[in-house]
Order: C-alpha cells, then sequence, then structure tokens
C-alpha cells in the first residue's frame, strides 16, 4: 500500500531495517497495542533511539494499513529512499571491476522477487534489475519478504530487459545466464571481472532473447530428484560463488576463461 508517493512497510524485519537505516524517511509507525513481547520491546526501543514515535492501533487498523501483507503488529508509513530511485544509467556509469548485478527475467511471484532483493544484498550486489513488464513490481509483499533489502538494493525495472543487457556489456560487464541445460557448471566459470547474473522463473528458466543475450550460460549441478531450484535459492548459488572467486582470485584479472573469451554479438 502506498499514500501519496510513500508505501507501507509491514513486519519486523523491514521496519526495523528502515528504522536502523533511514528513520528519518518513517512519516508514521503504528503497532500492536497488544503486544508486548521481547520483539515489540526491542523494536519500540529502536524507534525510540531513532527518535521516531510509535502509535498504537489495534488489530482492525493494522490489517487495514498493511493490505494482505501479514504484518505481525508492525506497520510503518515511509517515504522513498533515495536507492530506491535509482536508473539503469545510474548502474552503467559506476561500473567498475567489482560490480556485481542479478538480472531476473519473468520472476512474477512477490514473494521470490523479495527473496531475491534479500539475496542480493546479502551477496554485495549493486542493483537488482526486472523487466517492467512480466515481473513483480516493488510492493508491501515485497518489502516484506526482502526483510529490509528493499531500501538497500536499488530495484530497476526496465522497459526492455534485452536492450539493458547490451547497454551492460557495452559498458564491460559480462553477463552469465543460469540455465539447467548448459554444458558447464556454475563453479567452472571465471566470475572475477563485473559481471551481472540472468536468472528466469523456477521451471520456465530465461526467455530465449535473454538466453541469447548471455556470454556464457552455465548450470547448478543437480544431484537428487529435484529437477529446478526457486530461483531466490539458485540466485544465491550464483552471487556467492562470484563472491568466493573474487575473495579467492590470486592472480589479476583477465587470466581467467571468461576474460579470455571473445564476446559474440
Amino acid at each position: 500500500m502506498s499514500h501519496d508517493g510513500a508505501r507501507m512497510l509491514a513486519g519486523f524485519h523491514a521496519v526495523a531495517a528502515r528504522l536502523k537505516h533511514d528513520a528519518a524517511s518513517v512519516e508514521a509507525l503504528y503497532v500492536d497495542a497488544q503486544r508486548h513481547d521481547g520483539r515489540m520491546k526491542q523494536l519500540l526501543a529502536l524507534a525510540e533511539q531513532a527518535g521516531v514515535r510509535a502509535v498504537a492501533a489495534d488489530a482492525r487498523r493494522l490489517r487495514g494499513l498493511a493490505g494482505e501483507v501479514p504484518h505481525q503488529g508492525v506497520v510503518a508509513l515511509c517515504r522513498a529512499t533515495v536507492r530506491t530511485a535509482a536508473t539503469l544509467g545510474d548502474v552503467v556509469a559506476a561500473v567498475q571491476p567489482t560490480t556485481l548485478l542479478l538480472l531476473l527475467d519473468g520472476v512474477t511471484d512477490p514473494r521470490n522477487l523479495g527473496a531475491c532483493l534479500r539475496t542480493a544484498d546479502a551477496a554485495g550486489a549493486a542493483a537488482v534489475i526486472v523487466p517492467r513488464d512480466r515481473s513483480a513490481a516493488m510492493s508491501p509483499v515485497v518489502a516484506k519478504a526482502a526483510a529490509g533489502a528493499a531500501d538497500t538494493v536499488p530495484l530497476i525495472a526496465v522497459t526492455n530487459l534485452v536492450r539493458a543487457m547490451d547497454e551492460l556489456r557495452e559498458a564491460g560487464v559480462w553477463i552469465a545466464g543460469a540455465a539447467g541445460e548448459a554444458d558447464r557448471m556454475v563453479y567452472e566459470l571465471d566470475l572475477t571481472g563485473p559481471i551481472a547474473w540472468a536468472l528466469g522463473a523456477e521451471g520456465e528458466g530465461l526467455r530465449r532473447l535473454t538466453r541469447e543475450r548471455c556470454d556464457y550460460l552455465a548450470r547448478i549441478p543437480m544431484r537428487g530428484q529435484v529437477q529446478s531450484l526457486n530461483v531466490s535459492v539458485a540466485t544465491g548459488i550464483c552471487l556467492f560463488e562470484t563472491q568466493r572467486q573474487r575473495a579467492a582470485r590470486a592472480a589479476p584479472r583477465g587470466t581467467g576463461s571468461a576474460g579470455a573469451q571473445v564476446r559474440q554479438a
């Protein structure tokens, strides 16, 4: 739910993260008047420390504010943060050797999108880029699933994901796509340069045009009977493998396989 450019955050994780990182943007904080447990006391102490006054509200009002999002007795009305307003141009202009991005193609479930934002934040990704159509958009459901990451990782919706991929490639970003039928495994790629991981929705995977714009494709080895992973789990594997390689890197960039490849137009 949003009001005049602001949006609602519901649940302890999302609200606490906003209080810690950008308390000045919290315009109103509503809490369940019947909750007096330790978790609520911690949140109220955090709000007091941040100079945000909590307003007691009954269950009916909280439901009305939060809509379909499970609020856990906590709802905050917040202004949009600066980071959520980032653009693709900002990302392209800031590309450097350590750039790590996440491209999501056709992830329409808001909880999956929120979980991917949370994973992207944990892995140090600079932004999550999605198509304006065929994708979930920022919402209270996404924000709650993101557990605060919606305020720290820009979610950028672009009109044409393939065109955005072309812009990133021109800026020097290598694009790796996760695909179950790929010959190579994720662990066999050189991911030590500027990388954007492209992942599709569980079951459907990447669309053809998106797949064709990837510099290389890789699969996550599956040892059991399950044939696919939730997109947020796959995101975690890909992003953290990238960070593992970077942490372990001993040779200068360009000596590995990714740097030696010739990008195909």
